[in-house]
C-alpha cells in the first residue's frame, strides 16, 4: 500500500514512516507524489481540518491519503491556541513571541490551574470513500519559561510532570513515545493493520 501524507514537514515524515514502515506501507509526502492542491483549513476541530487536507490529498491522487491537524490546548486560556495554534497571533510570528505572549498571558495563574495538552487528529481518505479518524492527547501544563533545545513550536513552554521537565528537553525517541501525534499515528497504525 502507497499512502500519501498531506505534509511537507520533514520531521514529521520520519516519525510517520518509522511508526508505518514496520506494515511495508509506503509513505511518501504531497512533494514526492508530485500533488500541490490549495487546501483551505476552515473545519471547526483538529478532526474536521484532518479530514479536508486527507481528502483533497486523495481526490487530487486517487490514492489513499492521509493527514494530521494538532495544536496546544490551554485551559486557562479557554482552549486558546487549539486549532489556530500555527496561526496564532499570525502565521509569520515566531513560536518565541507566542510562547512569550501565553507565558505573559498567564501571569499569576496557579501551577493547578495551568493545565493544558497537545492534541493531535491524525485522518485516513480511501479512494473508496471510507474514512477514518483516530485523536491523542498529551497532557502537561504551561511552563513560566522557555526551556530545551528538542522539539518545535510550543515545545519549550510545555512542562510535562510525569518527566520532570519541558517537552523540548525530551529526546526525540522520549516524545515520540508519549507525545500527541505518536498516540494519534499508533491508534491510526492499528486501522491500518486490519487494512493490509
Amino acid at each position: 500500500m502507497k499512502i500519501i501524507f498531506a505534509t511537507g514537514n520533514k520531521d514529521k515524515l520520519r516519525e510517520i514512516r518509522a511508526i508505518f514502515g514496520e506494515l511495508g506501507i509506503e509513505v511518501v509526502s504531497m512533494k514526492e507524489a508530485g500533488i500541490n492542491v490549495d487546501i483551505v483549513e476552515d473545519g471547526t476541530t483538529f478532526a474536521e481540518n484532518a479530514l479536508i487536507k486527507a481528502r483533497a490529498v486523495a481526490k487530487a491522487s486517487g490514492l489513499p491519503a492521509m493527514s494530521d491537524d494538532s495544536g496546544l490546548v490551554v485551559d486557562a486560556l479557554g482552549g486558546e491556541p487549539g486549532i489556530y495554534s500555527a496561526r496564532y497571533m499570525g502565521e509569520d510570528t515566531s513560536y518565541r513571541i507566542k510562547n512569550a505572549n501565553i507565558i505573559e498571558r498567564l501571569l499569576g495563574v496557579p501551577d493547578e490551574e495551568r493545565t493544558a495538552r497537545f492534541v493531535c487528529a491524525a485522518a485516513l481518505v480511501l479512494p473508496d470513500g471510507r474514512e477514518f479518524v483516530r485523536e491523542g492527547a498529551f497532557e502537561g501544563r504551561i511552563g513560566y519559561e522557555e526551556r530545551g533545545e528538542n522539539g518545535f513550536g510550543y515545545d519549550p513552554i510545555f512542562y510535562v510532570p510525569e518527566k520532570g521537565c519541558y517537552s523540548a528537553e525530551l529526546v526525540p525517541e522520549e516524545k515520540n513515545a508519549i507525545s500527541h501525534r505518536g498516540k494519534a499515528l499508533r491508534e491510526m497504525r492499528k486501522v491500518l493493520e486490519e487494512l493490509c
